[in-house]
């Protein structure tokens, strides 16, 4: 995979638009979700997926082939999507200021209705519990769980990134999620 992508972006250097459309189509889903993630806006994310692949492609001939195109590409959109929200800061009310009125100044007293200390405390125990577990986890079994389940990466693009067959991927994440079940049901009965 990885020597056909490179070969693709040869190409693309070279002016050639099919290779450069197949690199991304390749790569398009995978960004949209990346930014999506980032921005919450569909309409936004497309935009900031064409502006990535610009950016990319202007800079193509920078791209070092030691490194992922797929991590390399990620690292543009991430990027692309935090600019987009710095030049976006909608302009706050503080509620630790008074507020200048017509009438004069008026304190915010905003009651907080969130806050649960035992639900809070719980929540916060068992995302220890339950990062400490797959911390315990043999490396090869942590790496795809990590990708599967807090990087929400699909099975394919788990494949591409660690280089492995996509039965690999799964009998992986499935012996993984054995062994977690096993340790998290020791902890909570």
């Amino acid at each position: 995979m990885k020597d056909i992508e490179t070969a693709q972006i040869a190409r693309a250097l070279n002016g050639d638009q099919r290779a450069y459309r197949q690199l991304t189509e390749r790569h398009q889903t995978a960004i949209f979700h990346i930014v999506f993630k980032i921005v919450h806006d569909s309409e936004v994310a497309s935009d900031l997926v064409q502006e990535t692949f610009m950016k990319a492609f202007a800079s193509l001939a920078s791209y070092r082939s030691e490194y992922r195109f797929s991590t390399w590409l990620y690292k543009i959109a991430a990027n692309a999507s935090i600019d987009f929200l710095r030049k976006k800061r909608i302009k706050a009310l503080s509620l630790d200021r008074e507020l200048e009125t017509k009438d004069g100044r008026v304190e915010l007293e905003i009651p907080d209705y969130t806050y649960h200390p035992g639900r809070d405390l719980e929540a916060k125990e068992q995302k220890l519990n339950i990062n400490e577990a797959i911390s315990s986890l043999p490396d090869k079994y942590r790496e795809v769980i990590i990708y599967r389940h807090k990087d929400d990466k699909s099975y394919e693009e788990i494949a591409d990134l660690l280089d492995i067959p996509i039965g690999t991927v799964k009998a992986r994440i499935f012996r993984a999620r054995e062994l977690l079940k096993k340790k998290l049901k020791s902890i909570y009965g």
